[in-house]
């Protein structure tokens, strides 16, 4: 879910308790000196039902190592989350922690809505997170949440239909080091366009509604910017931009997706995949469950294709501690227990999402769905870089989200030129960005 400009505006004008003096931190395995941490936690998220099942019980194991300690957890659904957190900041109620997905975070933590956590953790403590993923919870180089996972998405393809039109599925690459360019990969979007029927297509990109922003790893894939170092200054329209519209712009044109595919659809990638109308799609990690009870034909996943590098969409969420909670050295503790190695895995395992820790990387998680699967997407979180995080975490993204709907689908569907396209960004970034 995505936040309007309107909303990020009226966050400024939340009134919030200052938070509690922060004292001592605790380390990953436990206490580092001091009493420990009691009292009570509310934890609002919302779940699927793996996930509520993975909060309820390491929410247990958490109280059972913290003894004095208890957290309520609230699960909502996710249309209501925002609005529910909103409010409740603005009327002083709000849960001590609660889950945000990272395009979301900086507007809370950009208008001091969120508890920082510098004293809590050292800096050989953050030097087990992935440093982009440390950068998605960070705002003026403090942090203030944790990498709690993140999901990436990969290419997921039908190896029926590429048999179907002479690919063979042994040849498909595996890892970052093999992946297809981009002309590799319309290079083989060609080929099944030739082959397939009039009302199958090539693949389906996962870019739809909130999901528009997702077109920015083809633009990272081009080496190009959407916003400038500053935070500020609108970097899209350029010789990269130009490249990657140029290019997702030619999806449609040749008709290797779905003319009803565009970023204004309400038909999402993974429903066209799963029902073989896509011979490949686009798709995060978290859907590989569904993927596999529903695709009824032989699957498997491989890397995105790259330009100049590789790079994909961030996707997760972080754990986040109201500034106003009246308990934050408890909250800081449980936060940092849902981070820590065996929390993170046991978490992974059962969702198939993807641990933000170094020492998870590879095949370090053991997955409960598709294992054989789960290391491409692991390989393609190693393509977010810091500096993709930092745009895709502005404040303001939420509001060039609604532009990038807009201006993409005029590209897309409507024959709106690469030039206009690429400028009406361009105001959409310096607007947002006041």
């Amino acid at each position: 879910m995505k936040l309007s400009r309107k909303r990020a505006l009226a966050l400024v004008g939340v009134a919030v308790t200052s938070a509690l003096a922060l004292a001592g931190c605790s380390g990953f395995g436990g206490g580092s000196g001091g009493d420990a941490a009691t009292g009570s936690l509310t934890f609002t998220t919302w779940a699927s039902k793996a996930e509520q099942d993975s909060f309820t019980k390491l929410i247990k194991q958490f109280e059972s190592e913290h003894k004095g300690a208890t957290i309520k957890l609230n699960v909502v659904p996710y249309e209501q989350m925002f609005s529910n957190i909103d409010a409740q900041l603005s009327s002083g109620a709000a849960p001590d922690v609660f889950r945000v997905d990272y395009g979301n975070l900086g507007v809370y933590s950009s208008q001091d809505q969120l508890l920082d956590l510098s004293s809590y953790f050292t800096k050989s403590e953050i030097a087990q997170f992935q440093p982009a993923m440390w950068q998605a919870v960070s705002y003026d180089g403090k942090p203030y949440g944790v990498p709690h996972q993140t999901d990436v998405s990969a290419l997921l393809v039908n190896k029926d239909m590429l048999k179907q039109a002479g690919i063979d599925p042994s040849s498909l690459p595996k890892t970052q080091a093999d992946a297809w360019t981009w002309d590799q990969f319309a290079a083989v979007a060609a080929k099944l366009r030739a082959a397939l029927p009039a009302d199958k297509y090539p693949f389906v990109y996962n870019w739809q509604q909130a999901g528009a922003a997702r077109w920015l790893s083809w633009l990272f894939q081009a080496d190009g910017k959407l916003i400038g170092a500053d935070g500020k200054t609108p970097e899209i329209d350029s010789a990269a931009g130009t490249k990657a519209l140029d290019f997702t712009k030619s999806f449609f044109q040749k008709n290797w997706v779905p003319p009803t595919s565009s970023v204004k659809s309400a038909t999402y990638a993974d429903s066209l995949f799963s029902e073989g109308t896509a011979a490949m799609g686009f798709l995060g990690s978290f859907l590989v469950p569904d993927m596999a009870s529903l695709a009824k034909f032989d699957w498997t996943a491989i890397p995105m294709p790259k330009d100049a590098r590789g790079a994909t969409d961030l996707g997760g969420n972080a754990l986040v501690a109201t500034k106003a909670t009246k308990n934050p050295k408890l909250a800081a503790e449980f936060l940092k227990f849902m981070v820590q190695a065996d929390s993170m895995s046991t978490f992974c395992a059962a969702t198939n999402e993807l641990p933000t820790r170094t020492d998870l990387s590879g095949d370090k998680v053991k997955y409960d769905i598709r294992p054989d699967v789960m290391p491409v997407f692991v390989d393609q979180a190693s393509t977010i870089e810091p500096s993709d995080v930092k745009q895709v975490t502005s404040p303001a993204m939420a509001a060039i989200n609604t532009a990038l709907q807009d201006q993409l689908d005029a590209a897309f569907i409507g024959g709106q030129s690469t030039k206009d396209t690429l400028t009406k960004l361009s105001d959409a970034v310096k607007e947002a960005t006041k």
